[in-house]
C-alpha cells in the first residue's frame, strides 16, 4: 500500500495530470489555474483505476481530485460504460452535498455530455425515479435514500465503475454504517473503491481494509503557521459563563458587525433559541436545522447568499457543505467536541484569499476541548477578555462616525440644509448636530448605558488538564472493536450493564433502525458517535446508551421531536432494569 503525505506546496499546472482538452478546457473556463496538493496526488491513480484513501478537509478541492479522473474514465474508455444505468455512485452524507456536489461534476462534464442525478430524501421519490428511466452516468446520494431506491429495484449496480464515498466519517458518525455495508456489498467485485475522510478513526481505517483493494492513500498536513506568518482567518476565543453567554454573544457580535456569519450550536433546540434571541437584538437571524424541509433549506440559503440575511444559527450536521461567498465570521456558541469538527467550521471563512474571523465562546470546562483543538492545528487560540461596556460605546460612536462622513462624502443634503436653517436661529449648530447623531444613536440602541457589564472570567491555560482521546495519544481502551458496539455497529464507547441510557416510545414495529436512532442523536443534539453506546431495539421502546454528561442534552433535544415521521417520547433511565 503506497502512502504519500501531501505538502501545502502548489504543484505546476493540470496539463501535467493526464487530464483530456475537453476537461482542461471546462476547467480554464471555471477560473481553475493551478491544481491543488490533493489534486496533484490523486487525479493520476484515479485515471489509472486506482482505489484510493484521502484524508482531507472541506475547501481542499478534493470533489475535482476524484470527480475530473472519474468523468474521463467514464467518457475516455469506450462507449460501452455510457449504459442506462450508472457507471459511478458518489455517497455523501447530507443533502445539501448531494446537491453541491452533482452541481461541481455537472460544470466538470458538461462539454463531454455526462449525466448526473443528485438523490437525497426530502425531494420527489417519483422525480428521481424518471430520470433513472431516461439514464444516468452519475448518481450522488445519501446513503438512505440510495438503500431506498436499492430496495425499490430502482437503482441499478450492476455497471457500476467506480464508488465514491466522500465525508465517510460524517457518514458515519450519522449513523449510515450498515447502509453503506449493504450498498457495497451490491456493487460489482471489480468496481473502483475511493473513500475521502476529515478524520480516520479506526471504523474508516476497517472499511478501507474491507472494500478497498491495494489503495493509494493520500492525507492532507493541516498547515502550522510559521512566526509572523499572516493568518487568513483570525482566529479568538473568549471565556465565558454559561449564564452570561447569551449576552456574551450579543456583545460581541456588535463588536465584529459581520456582513455575514454562520453560528453553530450543539443542538436545534440551541438554534432556535439563540435565533430568537439574535432577531429580538436587530440582526436578521435564521435558523438551520435537520428538521427543515428542502424548501425551507433553499429559501433560507437563497437570503444569505443574497445579503437580505445577516446570521444563520445551525448545527453541524445541517450545516454541511455549506458554501457562501460572502461569509466573514464563524462563531462557535459551543466549542465542538471533536477538534476536527472546529477546522471544518471555521474552513468555511478564509477560502481562495478572503479573510475571515472565527470566534468561539468557551465555559471554562471545556479548556481541554480548546487545547485538543490547538493540538490538531498546531498553533495557539489566542484568548482575549470580552469587550466592556466602554469598548462597545466606543465601537457604536465609531461606527457612527464612519456612517457620517459617508453621508457628507455622497452629498445630496439640500433638503436637510432647509430644516437646519429653520433652526439656526434658535440652536447653537454644534449642539444641533449632537442633537441628530443622538437620535440616529438612541434609534441604533444607543450607547448600551442601560446594559449590564458581563463579569470577566479568569482562565488558567497552564492549567487544563488532561487532553481528549482525539486520534493520537488517546487513552487505551477508547477504541472499540468492530462487532462490539450493539446493533448494527451503532458506534461509540461500551458500556458496562449499568451504564445510563434513555428510553424512546419507537421500535421495530414503527421501522425504526438503529443508525435513525443513531442519526436523530448525532444531528439533533449535536453530540458525537463515541458519546453514544449500545442501541437496543424492542417492538415499541428503544433503549441508547448514552455519556453520562450529554443524557440531559440528549433527552431535552429530542423529547416531543419526530424520528422517521412519528413524534417520540423521549426519558433518562437511571438504572437498566431487568438485565444482568
Amino acid at each position: 500500500m503506497m502512502t504519500t503525505a501531501v505538502s501545502g506546496d502548489t504543484p505546476p499546472d493540470f496539463k501535467a495530470l493526464g487530464l483530456v482538452p475537453e476537461l482542461l478546457q471546462t476547467l480554464g473556463t471555471l477560473g481553475y489555474e493551478e491544481p491543488s496538493p490533493i489534486q496533484w496526488e490523486a487525479i493520476p491513480p484515479l485515471l489509472e483505476g486506482r482505489d484510493l484513501v484521502g484524508q482531507a478537509a472541506t475547501g481542499t478541492g478534493k470533489s475535482a481530485a476524484f470527480s475530473l479522473p472519474l468523468i474521463q474514465r467514464l467518457v475516455g474508455e469506450g462507449s460501452d460504460r455510457r449504459g442506462p444505468d450508472p457507471a459511478v455512485l458518489m455517497l455523501v452524507p447530507t443533502r445539501e452535498l448531494a446537491m453541491q456536489l452533482s452541481e461541481a461534476v455537472y460544470r466538470y462534464g458538461r462539454a463531454l455530455g455526462v449525466r448526473v442525478l443528485p438523490i437525497y430524501g426530502g425531494q420527489s421519490f417519483s422525480q428521481q425515479l424518471k430520470v433513472l428511466k431516461r439514464g444516468v452516468d452519475v448518481v450522488v446520494a445519501t446513503p438512505g435514500r440510495a438503500m431506498d431506491h436499492i430496495r425499490r429495484g430502482t437503482l441499478h449496480l450492476d455497471a457500476l465503475m467506480a464508488v465514491v464515498l466522500d465525508e465517510a466519517d460524517e457518514m458515519l458518525d450519522m449513523g449510515f454504517l450498515e447502509d453503506l455495508e449493504s450498498i457495497l456489498a451490491a456493487t460489482p467485485a471489480t468496481r473502483q473503491t475511493v473513500l475521502f475522510s476529515a478524520t480516520m478513526p479506526p471504523r474508516i481505517a476497517q472499511i478501507a481494509r474491507q472494500h478497498l483493494r491495494d489503495p493509494v492513500q493520500l492525507r492532507i498536513q493541516v498547515p502550522k503557521q510559521t512566526p509572523g506568518e499572516a493568518a487568513k482567518v483570525r482566529e479568538v476565543v473568549y471565556f465565558v459563563s454559561r449564564t452570561h453567554k447569551m449576552a456574551s454573544l450579543g456583545r460581541v457580535l456588535d463588536m465584529e458587525d459581520p456582513e455575514a456569519g454562520i453560528i453553530f450550536c450543539r443542538t436545534r433546540l440551541e438554534v432556535d433559541e439563540l435565533t430568537e434571541h439574535l432577531n429580538a437584538r436587530g440582526y436578521r437571524t435564521e435558523a438551520l436545522h435537520g428538521g427543515m424541509n428542502q424548501e425551507q433549506r433553499d429559501r433560507v440559503m437563497k437570503k444569505i447568499r443574497s445579503g437580505s440575511l445577516d446570521l444563520l444559527t445551525a448545527t453541524d450536521v445541517a450545516a454541511r457543505g455549506l458554501d457562501i461567498s460572502r461569509l466573514t465570521h464563524v462563531i462557535n456558541f459551543d466549542v465542538p467536541n471533536a477538534p476536527e469538527a472546529y477546522v471544518h467550521r471555521i474552513g468555511r471563512v478564509g477560502r481562495a484569499g478572503r479573510e475571515g474571523v472565527a470566534i468561539t465562546l468557551a465555559e471554562l470546562r471545556e479548556r481541554r476541548f480548546v487545547s485538543n483543538i490547538e493540538q490538531l492545528t498546531g498553533r495557539k487560540i489566542p484568548v482575549a477578555s470580552l469587550p466592556t461596556l466602554s469598548d462597545l460605546r466606543d465601537r457604536r460612536l465609531e461606527v457612527l462616525r464612519a456612517g457620517l462622513e459617508e453621508i457628507l462624502e455622497a452629498g445630496d443634503l439640500d433638503r436637510f440644509r432647509a430644516m437646519v436653517d429653520d433652526l439656526a436661529p434658535d440652536v447653537h449648530p454644534l449642539d444641533l448636530a449632537a442633537a441628530a447623531l443622538r437620535m440616529v444613536l438612541d434609534a441604533q440602541g444607543g450607547l448600551a448605558s442601560e446594559e449590564a457589564e458581563i463579569p470577566d472570567v479568569k482562565v488558567d491555560r497552564g492549567a487544563v488538564g488532561p487532553r481528549l482521546g482525539a486520534g493520537k495519544g488517546a487513552p487505551a481502551g477508547r477504541g472499540v472493536p468492530p462487532g462490539k458496539r450493539g446493533p448494527a455497529g451503532a458506534g461509540g464507547p461500551r458500556r458496562g450493564p449499568s451504564g445510563p441510557r434513555i428510553s424512546i416510545n419507537i421500535g421495530r414495529a414503527a421501522g425504526i433502525r438503529p443508525q435513525d436512532l443513531m442519526g436523530a442523536i448525532t444531528g439533533e443534539a449535536g453530540v458525537a458517535g463515541h458519546q453514544i453506546g449500545r442501541i437496543e431495539l424492542g417492538d415499541k421502546f428503544s433503549f441508547v446508551e448514552i455519556a453520562p454528561e450529554v443524557v440531559d442534552r440528549v433527552v431535552k433535544a429530542l423529547h416531543g421531536n419526530q424520528i422517521r415521521g412519528k413524534r417520540v417520547l423521549v426519558r433518562a433511565e437511571s438504572e437498566r432494569k431487568g438485565r444482568t
